[in-house]
């Protein structure tokens, strides 16, 4: 399920080992995927290079966290928020030359609901049926109304495929969109070359290299020296002020969906004590970390919410920076100097960060051990998967991704009806009593001390001034290559 795709061996991430010119595009990252499956695989780095720009589906998420039509050109709701009729585009092709029609809407929806492995494809669980209308008319019957069901279409889970393109998902994704992968470098690069059929406007670049590197400074000194021409998201604060002060680079600050959480295995002695938990986040001062790993830069939270949803409202007030506290609910909870292993992925935000916690926790009196993991799949494997943790920092990325903690099999191990409950009420209530519901859930394991939600990570990106058409916000699981252009 892993191996590399074949093909001719390039320079890292050299331009000019992939035909060069302007045509040609290198973006860095730091997370590489592990294959190219994101319907068996999870975490965000497959969604991150291919969303948007080899898989499409109806609807996407614009710069402003707002749904557009994708491959459907309009769509309508009736009046019990149930039945959705989508009118699809006209002569969309998939990469395999395979036509793209209803049948396939059909093909992708039910799909997600029977051969999807991943942790997201509860969000289907809502579909009742899906009907073809006609070759460009699908109809997605609700068995009930939902307010998430149309923005996570948005998603990973609204992709369109062919059922003559997924053979070989993991080494040959085949997708409607502006790119195809033609070839991948493991432990290197992807290449992506433009789509010759697409639908749609044809990208400014016709070759896009995305190249991942371990270690940021790496990353940092690629983009100095013309090895790559955008750092994705910068990981390494210190590199910041250098492309700031250089003229020959452009700076974007803004947000994202990326909330940075100290994960509690809340399924698990000692953490499965609402006290120890509490002491926890009391013992863990989030302003000195955020200065500490991210340079002060990104926007302290106190819950699973990000400042551009709905129903957000700032709760980082709730747990003070209190360790006297911290130590007093330690020991009422018969655990004044508990060991624990603060698993995490071997990215530079979750190691700085773990350094931060760990000292802090042993302040109060709490040994942590921290075991760096290989990200992802080591990572994916044992916390995620196997939930063989007490502590880990991760960076959850999927947008809304607060309903997780209504999911007691999700790694958090976090198990309240009563949130539940709440979230159903969310997703079938009014606008309004969607925003009221969820505010109430973010209240609810805030107070619970379900997980210390450390910072909300900036996204910050640093470019050459010649690319343009990037955006300061990171709002979809998508780095969307579509806008992209550059400077005459």
């Amino acid at each position: 399920m892993s191996a590399g795709l074949t093909g001719t061996a390039c320079t890292a991430g050299s331009t000019a080992a992939v035909g060069g010119g302007e045509d040609t595009l290198a973006v860095g990252f730091t997370a590489e995927p592990q294959n190219l499956d994101f319907t068996t695989t999870d975490g965000a780095a497959i969604p991150q290079a291919l969303l948007y720009n080899v898989y499409e589906g109806l609807v996407k998420l614009d710069a402003n966290a707002e749904i557009v039509p994708l491959l459907a050109e309009s769509w309508t709701v009736n009046a019990d928020r149930t039945v959705y009729d989508f009118q699809l585009r006209e002569g969309v092709r998939f990469g395999n030359g395979a036509p793209f029609t209803a049948e396939d809407v059909k093909f992708s929806v039910e799909r997600v609901k029977s051969e999807w492995t991943v942790s997201l494809k509860s969000k289907m669980d809502v579909v009742d049926h899906v009907e073809v209308v006609g070759p460009t008319h699908a109809r997605v019957v609700l068995s009930r109304p939902s307010n998430a069901w149309l923005f996570d279409m948005a998603g990973r889970v609204g992709a369109m495929f062919s059922p003559t393109g997924v053979a070989d998902l993991a080494n040959s994704p085949v997708g409607t969109g502006p790119y195809e992968v033609a070839q991948r470098r493991r432990g290197d690069s992807i290449v992506l070359r433009a789509n010759p059929d697409y639908w749609g406007r044809a990208p400014e670049y016709r070759t896009v290299v995305l190249k991942y590197y371990k270690d940021p400074t790496a990353m940092s000194n690629a983009l100095l020296s013309n090895g790559i021409d955008v750092i994705s998201s910068i990981t390494a604060p210190d590199a910041i002020p250098q492309f700031e002060r250089d003229t020959r680079f452009t700076v974007l600050q803004g947000t994202t969906n990326g909330e940075v959480v100290l994960a509690y295995n809340n399924a698990r002695p000692p953490l499965d004590d609402v006290r120890v938990r509490r002491a926890l986040t009391l013992a863990v001062n989030r302003e000195a970390l955020l200065t500490t790993a991210w340079a002060g830069r990104g926007t302290l939270i106190g819950s699973m919410v990000p400042p551009t949803d709905p129903w957000y409202e700032d709760l980082s007030g709730h747990y003070p920076y209190d360790p006297g506290r911290a130590r007093a609910l330690l020991a009422e909870a018969g655990q004044p100097t508990p060991t624990l292993r603060l698993r995490v992925p071997n990215l530079p935000y979750a190691v700085s960060a773990a350094q931060v916690v760990a000292s802090e926790l042993g302040k109060v009196g709490v040994t942590v051990a921290i075991e760096p993991l290989d990200f992802p799949a080591v990572w994916l494997q044992q916390v995620f998967t196997d939930h063989d943790y007490d502590l880990s920092i991760i960076q959850h990325v999927e947008a809304r991704d607060i309903t997780t903690f209504g999911r007691p099999s999700y790694y958090w191990g976090y198990d309240n009806p009563r949130v539940r409950d709440l979230l159903a009420a969310a997703d079938t209530g009014t606008r309004r009593e969607q925003v009221a519901a969820m505010r109430e859930v973010a209240r609810t394991i805030t107070e619970d001390a379900a997980a210390n939600w450390l910072f909300l990570f900036p996204n910050v990106v640093a470019a050459k001034k010649k690319v343009t058409g990037l955006t300061p916000n990171q709002v979809s699981e998508s780095f969307d290559l579509t806008g992209l252009g550059r400077a005459r």
